[in-house]
């Protein structure tokens, strides 16, 4: 900072006029007058102060812009509109419900649980019955804790239809997956995939900023990593359906990507309702077909 003086005050030189404008409140904010003033010799923009006080609104000025200095790892936060949708707790007692009727009614497991063989031989309906279902307390405790997190937010960025009955179906892809590239005989039951799925869709989200500013790819990327790192930490435990979680995953994050870059379906009473139709009407209509074809 170069210091200009002709008796009455002295001239502190900025890059622009905005950064005068910034330099004077950081000076007003520690009481020192200062006039904002357009130097003709050299031509540019300044702040007159007084003498006596140059170099105190020097050293103020400096460590402001030390303090503010665009630092490599600092990154401006993209707004996207997360929200969380509460409404996820109704999901939330349905899987506890389904977990009593299974406690108290031993056949429902049996009818519903995804076995390879048995969906070879046409029950198909496994994969979507079988979502419903859980082994233990422990395994709906851990199912219902992440969903209710995972599946919420997904609820709220693209719709509570719209993101419950999207989590659902990559639940069933991953139940496809498994059947199509696990054991010849495989039972599997849960809705870790459906809770898979809904992080896939979170993480895909990013994608709608893509266009928003030149930073935006490398959010997308970063979002996109992230949930894969969170996939890595808690999808790929040895005792788990593995086929099933990494099918729910990448089918959210596919449907995160079309779901991101559509029209948005949020904010839209009828699509939200048709959406939440269709899932009630698929977690009800594969029980009712799994019962009659007992």
């Amino acid at each position: 900072m170069n210091k200009h003086a002709d008796g009455s005050h002295a001239r502190i030189l900025a890059r622009s006029q905005q950064q005068a404008w910034d330099w004077s409140l950081v000076l007003a904010s520690q009481g020192i007058e200062a006039v904002i003033d357009f130097c003709p010799d050299p031509p540019q923009w300044c702040l007159l102060v007084a003498p006596t006080e140059y170099d105190a609104a020097v050293a103020a000025i400096r460590k402001y812009e030390f303090e503010n200095r665009a630092w490599p790892w600092r990154r401006e936060l993209i707004q996207v509109g997360v929200v969380f949708d509460a409404g996820v707790l109704a999901w939330a007692m349905l899987m506890a419900g389904f977990f009593w009727l299974q406690s108290t009614h031993e056949p429902l497991t049996g009818l519903g649980v995804m076995d390879s063989g048995a969906v070879s031989t046409g029950q198909w309906w496994r994969l979507f019955t079988a979502v419903m279902l859980h082994g233990d307390l422990a395994h709906l405790g851990l199912n219902v804790v992440f969903g209710m997190l995972w599946i919420g937010f997904a609820m709220g960025r693209f719709g509570t239809g719209v993101g419950l009955l999207a989590s659902y179906l990559a639940g069933v892809i991953g139940n496809l997956v498994t059947w199509l590239f696990g054991p010849a005989r495989f039972v599997a039951l849960g809705a870790s995939g459906m809770v898979f799925g809904a992080l896939g869709l979170l993480a895909a989200q990013s994608i709608a900023v893509w266009w928003e500013t030149r930073h935006a790819p490398r959010y997308a990327l970063g979002g996109l990593f992230a949930g894969i790192l969170l996939f890595v930490l808690l999808g790929l435990s040895p005792d788990s359906n593995i086929f099933a979680h990494a099918g729910g995953f990448g089918a959210g994050v596919i449907g995160g990507v079309f779901l991101a870059t559509s029209p948005p379906l949020s904010g839209s009473p009828t699509a939200n309702l048709l959406a939440g139709l269709a899932f009630c009407v698929l977690v009800l209509g594969s029980w009712l077909i799994a019962f009659t074809q007992s």
